[in-house]
């Protein structure tokens, strides 16, 4: 393997390892794992439903 092939092996990993890391963070901190504001299917727009019709 070239060097260059190794570095992108190693960017690429550290992306996933970001995003998953960014997940978890997310949801130790209750808030959705998505970003829509309209959908019924997540708990973070069901509590905000709930919330609006209090």
């Amino acid at each position: 393997m070239q060097p260059v092939e190794i570095v992108i092996i190693i960017a690429a990993a550290a992306i996933v390892v970001g995003v998953i890391v960014a997940a978890i963070i997310r949801r130790k901190k209750g808030k959705p794992s998505c970003d829509c504001c309209d959908c019924p299917c997540c708990s973070g727009c069901a509590e905000k439903k709930s919330k609006e019709k209090s």
